[in-house]
């Protein structure tokens, strides 16, 4: 099919809409050739590694979407290899919603923001919940010594597709280490 995301994301209602907007033609041609956007490169893996935080949704059994902000230290979420990430899952508001959609249903989408730099990655996959008894590995997810959070059970992340989007409407937003770093 070409371009794996837009395989995924681009139904026919969506396509038709495409159509009639007038940008159905450019997408199409970018949907041809060779599959691609399904496996994580070097610019993914780095910038991905480079992120203290990410935004996911996941899918109740009422069809409703809910998106929640994960945040950690940088380079929280792993990369285990072309196909896979995870991160630890630390205690949170304890609602457990994320985790109760992933009993049911295993696709997420993460969404991957660079504020200083206008970027955003956005990402398709299918989530597995790592239960603490999966020791080995939920050591290779869990944070850098010194992080004080609860690790209650981690995330791997199987990758079905991701897009780069590109900078427009995207508000820049500093960290204060960034902006002491711009300071000086």
């Amino acid at each position: 099919m070409g371009h794996k995301f837009a395989e995924l994301a681009f139904t026919d209602t969506v396509k038709s809409i495409q159509t009639t907007e007038g940008t159905r033609n450019a997408y199409a041609r970018m949907e041809a050739g060779a599959d691609y956007n399904d496996t994580l490169g070097p610019n993914e893996a780095h910038f991905i590694a480079a992120r203290d935080s990410f935004y996911m949704a996941t899918i109740g059994e009422t069809g409703w979407p809910y998106v929640q902000h994960r945040g950690g230290p940088v380079g929280f979420v792993k990369i285990l290899d072309e196909n896979k990430l995870g991160f630890a899952d630390y205690r949170g508001n304890r609602q457990y919603v994320s985790v109760g959609n992933l009993s049911n249903e295993d696709r997420v989408s993460l969404f991957f923001m660079d504020y200083p730099n206008k970027t955003r990655l956005k990402l398709l996959g299918r989530a597995r919940i790592i239960d603490p008894s999966e020791d080995d590995l939920l050591q290779k997810l869990s944070p850098a010594e010194g992080y004080r959070a609860r690790v209650e059970r981690g995330l791997l992340i199987t990758v079905e597709a991701f897009d780069w989007n590109c900078p427009q409407h995207i508000t820049p937003r500093y960290t204060l280490t960034e902006i002491k770093v711009k300071d000086c």
